[in-house]
Order: C-alpha cells, then structure tokens, then sequence
C-alpha cells in the first residue's frame, strides 16, 4: 500500500458486506491489494469469458500498481474508446501510462483531440509545465539526506514543532495491530530532534497526542494558535466505525494545549487527510476526497475563528486540482506547495508551488523540478527558514535507495525552491480615462524577437501570465486604434517587476485627434512664434513634444505641417516667413525621433488661408490678427 495518499482507498469492507456480492477472484485479489495475484487471475477469467468493463478498469489498474504501463495503458486506451464508464481520476493514469512509455508529443496531440472536454485550466498547466520542465536544462544540485529515524517501513508527513519534527510512521508498536492493507502497523505519530545538518536523531511516539489503536498521523504544529491538527481514524466505543456500504474514512480533529481534543471534519463516508493551518487567512487547508472532486483526493479549505470552522468545504479549483491526487498543502512565504500526481510530472507523485494572489486565487502550479522531485513519489514537502537564516525543509519520498516504502528526507537551500519563472500581472489602461482597456493584446517577446506569450486583457483591463525564466523580455500591448507599448527588461529589471502590479498605458488615437477647419490634426495647445521669428522657442517645443510621443506610440501616422501668418507686412515676405518656421518645425520633429516617413510635406501658407476678415488694408486689433497665426499638424494616414 502506498503511504503517498495515505490509504487514499482506504475502504475496510466487513465480511458481512462481500458475502452479498458476488465477485470473481480477480475482483477479491484486486480489493484485497494483491495486485500481481489479480492480474494472473484476470487474465485466466479473461480466457474464458469476456471481462466486464470495470473489471477490465480493475486490470488496467493492476498493471499500472505494478509497473506494466505499456499494458495499462493499452486496456485504459480501449475502454476510452468503447464507453464512457472511465472516471477523470482513471484518465489521468492513462495519461500516465503514456507519458512513462511514449514520446510526450504524443500525450500532448492526444490532449488536443480531447481539449473540448477538458478544463481549460488543465491544458494550460500541462503546457506551461511542459514547457518549463524542457527548458530547465540540467538537473538541481539540491542535496538532500536521508533521515537516520527511517525505517524499513513506511515513514512520511513531516511537520515542525518547536525544535522537533513530528512525523507518521507505520513501524510496529505493541499498542498497535497490523493494517491488513499495507502490512504494517496502524499509523502513529513520533517525534525527533532537529540537528544542525538538518538531520533528526532519538525519534520516539509523540506523546502530547492521545494514544489511538488505530490510524493517527499527518500532525500540523499551529504556533499562533498552540494547537495540533491531525488526521485519526473515526471510531465509536473504542471501535472503528463504519459507514452503510462498509467504509472506515478518516476524520480531522484538533487539540489543544491543555488536552483537550474536538473533531473538526468528520465523516463517516468521506476520509480528510493532511491539515495544514493558515495563521495569516484563519483558513484550514486538507485534502479529501468527496464525491464531487476533480480527480481522486482534492485540496479544499474551510474559514475558521481560530480553529473552529466557519465554513462549508472550499475546493481551490482546477487551478490546483486535476484529475489525479492532490495532497499535501503547506503555504511559505506566500507560495502553495503541495503534491499531485497529475500527469505532466516527472513522476508518479511531484511537489507543485503556486503563489497565492491577491484575490485568493492561484497562479499556475509549477513543477518544482528535479532533485526534490524525482521519477518516484515525492510529496509532504515542508519549509521554514532557520537560524543561520538558510531555508531547510523536509519531504517524503520512495525514490530508489530508500531504507522503506517511504522515507523522509531533509535539504537545506540559500533560495526558494523551484524552477524559476517569470510571473506577471497588471492592467492595460487608457492614458487619457484611466480605464481598463478590454481585449488589448498583450505578448512578450525573448532577447531574439519570439514570441513566448501572448494573451489578452479581461474586462476590466487586467492580464497575467507565467513563462520559463528569461535572460531578458520585452513587453509590449496593443489594440486597434490604439498606441503600442514596448518595454525591454533585463533579469535586474524582470525581478523587481514581479513584485508589484505592471500597468501598462495606451494612447486612443481618438484621443489625440480633433477636427479643425475642416480636417484631422493633433490635438495640440495654441503656440505662437516670435515676431517676426522663424526660431522653435521653449512654448513651441512643448507642444511638438506632444507630435513625437504621438508618433512614437503610433509609429506609421504620416503628417502634413501646415503654418500660417496674419495678413501684416507683405505677402511674399509672410509666405516664406511661414515656410521657414513649417521647416523649422520639420527639423525640430526628425531630430526628436520622428522620420521622413512621417512627415509627407511642411507647407507655409503665409496669408492665403485667413480665417476672419483681416486681409490686407483692413484695419484689425491685435487679438484677431492672432487667430490667423497658427499652425496645424494634419493626419494624413
């Protein structure tokens, strides 16, 4: 029996209860765990008369226990195929099966044949972390130990307690009978010192949680609230008890300091497994296995008052949960880590780190890579920082090498765990409003000009995504009729972004265009030459300046300039007036970024275009003369 899931299918089926079914041997070898003998029996039964559909399930599960992948995935494919009685959790194993025996494009070209039925959130996880694993290059350097407490049985769930580390170990003990199931004793919590190296010398029972005849295991250590959790199994006068169908599940209670103990999720029908408290939400994080469930066991929480629960069961979604096994949660420094079984892995069972968002959501779930990970089942990962301010943690895994079905391990790190990403979220704004722009592309590019991602905002503007980290990125967002943005970060750049919201603004072109005598020119402030001057003064750069931060966010407008004079002084000497401060105006725009191709012609009108009645001879004050002068920067294209 895997201790990974922590009898996940822990179903005790009295006597009473098989005797009213009628089952084959294959069928009672396969409940009983006896997953070789099954298979032998299967296919003796398969000789003689067709197998039923679940037991072909039952098989195909079989061979997936033991290892013959080629042969589970071969009966999973075919049932696939005929029917829909496969669950999503069995999908899953097939899509193990394959990734184990076949070529991963192939796993991938079959998820597309199946991308109408399945989450969205599923597809881009496996992709992303598809993607992530193959550009992770080589293997970490992670080193990690094997505890000196493990034993030849099954040893899991570590959790820190004071200068302790608590954890589940199914080795014997007088006060405990054998667990038919996995052979070995029922489960119970121990304890052991925390060494400098991070190894864990003289383990014992832990004695501050009551004794049980029965399953007690995966602890959480609640500093702030001085309370452990845990998982026990649930009992009546000192007897396992039952559900109708014959099922012994197991509850999540909790004690306090003083002794005194509640159950907080109880279920006679439904087993919670792994607690983890949340100080900083008042949250307990578990995982279970309801009916209504992604996969097999999800990850849920409940709202608590200090402990004591508030709230229905919270499932986190398909986000985190798949159609495999989720267990395992523990949140550090604003990170979910947790391990799934999910079939993008490297292995059977990998731990995964989501960063926890603002809105309580969960940014895609990320392979924490080789080293930690491994081709075995690696899960129950813990961390904090200790006093030499280095990272150490623990996990559980049944990796080649091991003293049993599952050790523990230690590992000490200068830097958080995990293949590192590039994570970014923000909102595209219209400069002028301040609001969201909906459906604006967002895309980043690499160093090289390939696009790595490419999205588009949400209603109310906002975007995020997560890519393989990058030596440098360029960001850029756009939407028609609007400017360009593109920014270029190196690494330096690339980690402050990450910390903060990334808003990017875009400029209407609606917005800076108005309508004037009759044409489609830029919306700038009123600006005048000096007297007789054809110089580009410090009023009439400011104003330009808005001509090139125009051009710059929308790169092919093409302009016309146009200057004009009032009717004062003689005409040709106004109409070269107007041609010189038209080409000054030219120049001052080319030096400031603009090119050729954006200015199509510079005219000066002088007095040939006056807009009231002060032409030649006629007598005008001063301040209608002014409205002749003016220049316009028309929009051609």
């Amino acid at each position: 029996m895997k201790f990974k899931l922590l009898i996940v299918f822990l179903l005790v089926i009295s006597s009473s209860l098989l005797a009213q079914e009628k089952k084959s041997k294959g069928d009672n070898l396969f409940y009983g765990y006896q997953y070789e003998a099954a298979i032998e029996a299967y296919n003796k039964e398969k000789a003689k008369t067709p197998l039923k559909n679940n037991q072909v399930l039952n098989l195909a599960d079989a061979y997936f226990k033991t290892g013959k992948y080629d042969d589970a995935s071969e009966l999973y494919m075919q049932v696939n195929k005929n029917d829909t009685i496969m669950s999503v959790h069995r999908f899953n194993k097939m899509l193990q099966s394959l990734s184990k025996n076949t070529d991963k494009e192939k796993v991938k070209a079959f998820l597309k044949t199946k991308s109408s039925l399945l989450a969205t959130e599923l597809l881009e996880n496996a992709e992303f972390n598809y993607e992530l694993l193959a550009a992770s290059g080589e293997s970490s350097d992670v080193k990690i130990i094997n505890l000196d407490i493990n034993t030849p049985q099954g040893d899991f769930s570590p959790a820190f307690y004071k200068e302790q580390l608590l954890f589940s170990s199914g080795r014997p003990q007088k006060s405990k009978d054998v667990y038919k199931p996995s052979g070995e004793s029922y489960l119970d919590i121990y304890s052991g010192k925390i060494e400098i190296d991070g190894n864990i010398s003289s383990s014992a029972p832990f004695t501050k949680i009551p004794e049980s005849k029965f399953h007690k295991s995966t602890p959480y250590f609640s500093k702030e609230l001085k309370r452990f959790f845990y998982i026990l199994s649930n009992t009546q006068g000192g007897d396992m008890a039952f559900d109708d169908n014959g099922k012994n599940a197991l509850a999540i209670g909790m004690l306090y300091e003083n002794g005194d103990f509640r159950f907080l999720l109880k279920d006679l029908s439904t087993s919670f497994y792994y607690p983890y408290f949340d100080s900083e939400t008042d949250r307990l994080y578990f995982a279970a296995n309801f009916e209504n469930s992604y996969g097999g066991t999800d990850l849920y929480y409940v709202f608590t008052n200090n402990g004591q629960i508030m709230s229905a069961p919270i499932n986190l979604g398909p986000r985190i949960n798949s159609p495999g096994n989720e267990i395992a949660p523990y949140i550090h420094n604003g990170s979910l880590y947790f391990s799934s079984d999910v079939f993008y892995g490297l292995g059977g069972m990998d731990i995964y780190k989501s960063n926890v968002l603002k809105d309580g959501s969960f940014s895609i779930p990320v392979n924490i890579g080789e080293g930690i990970n491994s081709v075995a089942d690696d899960f129950g990962f813990i961390i904090e920082q200790n006093s030499e301010k280095e990272l150490i943690g623990y996990f559980a895994s049944n990796r080649p090498g091991g003293k049993g079905g599952d050790d523990i391990y230690s590992f000490k790190l200068k830097k958080t765990p995990g293949l590192k990403t590039f994570a970014l979220k923000g909102k595209v704004v219209n400069l002028s409003s301040k609001d969201g722009i909906t459906k604006a592309q967002v895309r980043l590019l690499s160093r090289e000009g390939e696009v790595l991602k490419e999205t588009y905002s949400d209603d109310d503007g906002s975007f995020a995504f997560e890519i393989p980290w990058q030596k440098q990125v360029t960001i850029q967002a756009t939407k028609d009729r609007y400017s360009i943005f593109s920014a270029a970060y190196s690494e330096e750049g690339m980690e402050e972004l990450q910390k903060t919201s990334y808003n990017m603004g875009l400029a209407m072109l609606d917005d800076l265009i108005e309508t004037k005598e009759g044409k489609k020119v830029l919306k700038l402030g009123k600006f005048y030459f000096d007297k007789n001057k054809s110089t580009v003064n410090a009023n009439i750069t400011t104003e330009l300046d808005k001509v090139v931060d125009a051009v710059s966010r929308f790169p092919e407008l093409q302009l016309k300039i146009e200057t004009h004079t009032n009717s004062k002084g003689s005409t040709s000497y106004n109409k070269k007036l107007s041609q010189k401060r038209s080409d000054a105006i030219k120049i001052y725009l080319l030096k400031n970024g603009l090119s050729s191709s954006n200015i199509i012609e510079s005219v000066g009108y002088g007095e040939e275009k006056i807009k009231n009645n002060c032409t030649n001879g006629v007598y005008c004050l001063d301040f209608l003369h002014k409205q002749n002068e003016r220049t316009l920067i028309e929009v051609v294209e």
